[in-house]
């Protein structure tokens, strides 16, 4: 049987813009308008696995509400032939301004959505049995409430199949009861070095991982730029070298390295290799200007 994966979370549109430079508390920049695209985690891991494996790998599990951004989400799931698995009136989906410097790092300004109001019913259309891997952001667990109904669902998921957690940059923000239950077996954690450090309280990066992977017992992944990812297990940690690229900006690079990650898992690759592809369509995706595959 063909193995596949459920990617929870959510789309969002990016209104992306170029800025000079970051303004200061009440400063005032000129920015350059570049494009409305659709990404958010979900979209972008799913993005990338397809991309590798095809469409029917995957299953984009987010939800597509009602209003001026939703209509932006369907048509683009449309386009790409995307199913839409979760509709829900009530709630537009969310949307974010996403500032481009120069270097190509990015700022992001949030306005939730309606995937922020994961309820438990939405979990009643899919079958857990369906998937050997999940992927969840921690944008999805930061509210606790949303958390709950999430977990509660994946709990039920079978034996031998693996969560694949992407820290997120907000992972400051959610409660250590939720990581806690983040944090057991059969969990793979992908963060980057500034997110690792509130997963461990550890100082080194090697010590932090094996803090980690000593609850999870997965490979704990920490992705570091341009000089590749980090990756630790029952055999120790390592460097996967990374790609070397002209940076056009970094929207959708954690992101796509997560879906690079399931996808070589999916398609039978050891942790290394399949780390390695995660490294090779990020530094793909981070020389486009959308966030996605």
């Amino acid at each position: 049987m063909t193995k596949k994966s459920l990617i929870i979370g959510a789309a969002f549109v990016d209104v992306i813009m170029n800025v000079p430079s970051m303004p200061a508390s009440g400063g005032d920049v000129t920015a350059d308008f570049k494009s409305n695209d659709v990404g958010g985690c979900a979209f972008n891991v799913y993005g990338a696995i397809s991309y590798y494996l095809g469409k029917r790998s995957a299953d984009l599990f987010i939800p597509v509400g009602e209003g001026q951004y939703a209509r932006i989400v369907q048509k683009a799931m449309q386009e790409r032939s995307i199913p839409i698995l979760l509709q829900e009136k009530g709630k537009d989906n969310g949307w974010d301004l996403c500032l481009i410097e120069p270097s190509g790092e990015r700022t992001f300004i949030t306005v939730p959505g309606i995937e922020q109001c994961w309820q438990n019913k939405w979990f009643h259309q899919i079958d857990l049995a369906d998937y050997d891997y999940f992927y969840l952001s921690g944008y999805e667990v930061e509210d606790p409430d949303a958390a709950r109904v999430i977990l509660d669902c994946l709990g039920q998921r079978s034996k031998g199949t693996y969560l694949l957690f992407d820290a997120s940059p907000r992972i400051s923000h959610i409660s250590r009861n939720i990581l806690s239950q983040i944090l057991k077996a059969d969990t793979i954690v992908n963060a980057n070095e500034d997110e690792i450090g509130y997963l461990s309280d550890k100082d080194s990066l090697e010590e932090q991982a094996a803090d980690i992977f000593s609850k999870t017992h997965s490979p704990v992944i920490i992705t570091l730029g341009a000089k590749g990812s980090y990756v630790y297990d029952a055999q120790g940690g390592r460097l996967i070298p990374g790609e070397k690229v002209q940076v056009v900006n970094t929207i959708g690079a954690g992101d796509t390295h997560c879906g690079g990650v399931i996808a070589g898992l999916q398609e039978g690759m050891n942790i290394d290799e399949a780390v390695a592809l995660g490294n090779k369509l990020s530094a793909k995706v981070i020389q486009l200007e959308a966030g996605s595959l």
